[in-house]
């Protein structure tokens, strides 16, 4: 294992040019993925002192993600890490603090929340209820949750579970929504209970229909919720039991946890921050049942790249599952990013091609990408996220990790 230090910086981030946050918040980032500016568990990484060969007129990727961290803090980040894996071979990188009161480094196997790549462990387990022939992706939700989708136009019987997973269900997005948003913001309740089928009833009241179902991509957390509902209604248990059987123990993650009611972190874990106006807040506690299903899993750098090079590498699914789960819709007109079933496939720049996603929760962002095989893996995250998308700490580590996956 190679760790590789930077600098702390403490500074308030950038909020100019923004859009609105992903899982965390209305709007762009929510409503559409950012465009990528820019297994079994894994065997123990192997034990290396120096950071790779490449001469210093060819950084390596881990050079390239370590800049990366360092410039994240500068924009503001309390801290940043990342992780570059190769086949079995993993380096780290890390810049800043993990705890702003203490001044700890921020350490790359510390826990923080995922936010939307929960998506893909909520999908993972709906496709292996298909491969088990407990249900068919091409259910209406109306099948399994009657008159759950019934209100301001929004019709359940004409949305299926697949357009749910894909986001072309044409839904709306409940953390659009001031009611929801407004107090995860500013954190005033961590242990507020709300149940899913209100934060359905949240969505669907914001707006009437924008699209038909199937019509065109819509990037909502409302539809997650609802596949998680549908879990629960064709296993009888919880959906984070659910993951925590079918994905969690065969794989190994020990430091992955679905929280379902408990707003705290617990163990080694970065501590999450938010920026309000000119102060930075520690959000290190914030509502899980805000994001739920949609995005509330809590895990590490290590435990998500086992995870994608697992899913992707066919170790979770049958291969007509997983078939289904690259089978992609568009997400921007000029054809270079499509989204399957809780995935996003991109073109990068570099003319290489990857799989990924990204999570945006009070206080945390984190991104992944990962090849075709899984033998190729970049992974980032950040303990500050004001539900603000486009952010210069976001630009900056975003293209370092697209750098460092195409210097891979």
């Amino acid at each position: 294992m190679s760790v590789l230090d930077g600098s702390r910086n403490e500074s308030p981030a950038d909020t100019e040019g923004v859009d609105a946050g992903r899982a965390a918040g209305p709007s762009a980032r929510m409503s559409g993925r950012r465009r990528w500016l820019l297994p079994t568990a894994v065997a123990a990484c192997l034990l290396m002192t120096g950071v790779g060969s490449a001469s210093a007129a060819e950084p390596s990727p881990a050079d390239i993600l370590q800049a990366g961290a360092q410039k994240g803090v500068a924009d503001g980040y309390p801290g940043v890490i990342g992780m570059v894996r190769r086949g079995d071979t993993a380096q780290y990188v890390h810049a800043g603090v993990g705890d702003r009161a203490t001044k700890v480094p921020a350490d790359p196997k510390a826990k923080f929340r995922i936010g939307s790549n929960t998506k893909a462990f909520i999908s993972t387990v709906l496709l292996q209820l298909e491969g088990e022939h407990r249900l068919s992706l091409d259910d209406t939700v109306d099948r399994w949750l009657p008159g759950a989708v019934a209100a301001n136009g929004y019709d359940g019987k004409k949305i299926t579970i697949r357009q749910l997973l894909n986001h072309t269900s044409g839904l709306p997005d409940y953390l659009g929504s001031l009611q929801i948003s407004t107090p995860y913001f500013l954190n005033t309740n961590p242990r507020e209970v709300l149940p899913p089928q209100k934060l359905v009833d949240i969505g669907l009241a914001r707006q009437a229909p924008q699209s038909a179902p199937g019509e065109k991509f819509g990037y909502s957390n409302t539809n997650y919720v609802l596949a998680g509902m549908v879990i629960r209604i064709v296993t009888g248990s919880e959906p984070a039991a659910e993951v925590q059987r079918r994905i969690i123990e065969p794989l190994g993650l020990r430091d992955t946890d679905f929280p379902t009611e408990d707003p705290a972190l617990y163990g080694n874990y970065l501590h999450g921050y938010v920026l309000r106006a000119i102060l930075i807040d520690d959000a290190t506690v914030s509502n899980v049942q805000v994001t739920g299903n949609a995005g509330a899993i809590v895990s590490t750098l290590d435990d998500l790249a086992t995870f994608s090079r697992a899913l992707l590498g066919g170790e979770l699914l049958a291969p007509a599952q997983l078939a289904e789960l690259k089978t992609t819709v568009p997400v921007d007109a000029a054809g270079n990013a499509g989204y399957g079933l809780g995935i996003e496939h991109v073109k990068l720049p570099c003319g290489k091609s990857a799989w990924g996603h990204d999570g945006a929760v009070l206080g945390y962002f984190s991104e992944w990408l990962t090849g075709e095989d899984g033998t190729e893996q970049v992974l980032h995250a950040n303990n500050e996220f004001h539900m603000l998308g486009g952010t210069q700490g976001q630009a900056d580590t975003g293209k370092a990790m697209t750098d460092a996956f195409c210097a891979l």
